[in-house]
């Protein structure tokens, strides 16, 4: 049974940083794309980031968060992480760490097949 616990939300003021990170269980996901998404009441959930499963193919981010986020994974510690600079407002929501069963960076939710409980983050003006 695949498990993803996220980690690291919380409150913080626009223009800081912080750290998500996503510890995985059950699988190896090694050789499987991972992403971030997020959510806020009334929305449907939305793509942040996507991180290839095969090494040195890139990642993938929405628009919104381009420059300001990184994904990145440790392979050998089995966890994700979401680092996460300049923030405002708008990036308040319910952060979901998510994984493939294919290798490929996707945007899509719908193409993701196991996901988190998610982990709040909160950024005031």
């Amino acid at each position: 049974q695949v498990q993803l616990v996220e980690s690291g939300g919380g409150l913080v003021q626009a223009g800081a940083s912080l750290i998500l990170s996503c510890t995985i269980s059950g699988r190896a996901f090694n050789t499987r794309a991972m992403g971030w998404f997020r959510q806020t009441p009334g929305k449907e959930r939305e793509f942040v980031a996507s991180i290839s499963g095969w090494s040195g193919f890139g990642s993938l981010y929405s628009d919104s968060v381009e420059g300001r986020f990184t994904i990145s994974k440790d392979n050998f510690k089995s966890m994700l992480f979401l680092e996460m600079k300049n923030l405002v407002p708008e990036d308040t929501g319910v952060y979901y760490c998510s994984g493939r069963k294919s290798p490929e960076v996707s945007s899509k939710t719908i193409e993701y097949d196991y996901w988190g409980q998610g982990a709040q983050v909160t950024v005031s003006s």
